[in-house]
């Protein structure tokens, strides 16, 4: 079992209930997926560069992505119908848990004059999204060899609405929010 999920199960939900003060297991927030999103811009004419840029894609998910498609053709951008955009992941299971630890305890203090993360980027649903401006913090993207810098989307999918307890379940899984 993974480590950040043994930890959540044995350790953080039993805290959880008694602090939120739950009647209800079942009531305790949760994590039910993580999304990665990437788009691949300007490099999307280089065949090297993007099949480069998925195999590292697959290497610090965990998971192969799935090309994402234009939807509509649009002239200024250059984009037809049907192109490849970016790149998505959808993780669960122990998956999930591997990439929120990996991404916890190793990247983001890779990250360079890092200060923390928002507390104000949860959405109406209570998820919670960060952005990561390079690619390379993941310690399976060796920074030398990769054919360009890509940002990525991350998407925590939590499996309650009340942004105080998810905030509450993402301090007690080690996520760095910013202190004023």
């Amino acid at each position: 079992m993974n480590r950040l999920r043994e930890k959540y199960l044995k350790e953080i939900a039993p805290k959880l209930v008694k602090e939120l003060a739950l009647s209800n297991v079942m009531q305790v927030p949760s994590i039910s997926k993580i999304s990665v999103n990437a788009g691949i811009g300007s490099f999307r004419d280089n065949k090297e560069a993007v099949a480069s840029f998925e195999s590292e894609f697959t290497s610090f998910a965990g998971q192969k992505p799935r090309a994402r498609k234009a939807r509509v053709s649009v002239a200024g951008f250059k984009v037809r119908k049907g192109e490849t955009v970016g790149y998505s992941v959808t993780l669960r299971g122990d998956k999930m848990w591997a990439f929120l630890d990996k991404l916890v305890s190793v990247s983001l203090p890779r990250v360079r004059d890092f200060r923390g993360l928002s507390e104000e980027a949860f959405d109406a649903d209570g998820n919670y999204s960060l952005g990561i401006r390079e690619h390379v913090i993941f310690p399976e993207v060796n920074p030398n060899t990769t054919k360009g810098i890509r940002s990525l989307q991350v998407t925590l999918c939590l499996g309650t609405r009340i942004k105080e307890h998810n905030k509450k379940l993402l301090e007690l899984l080690g996520i760095p929010f910013r202190k004023d």
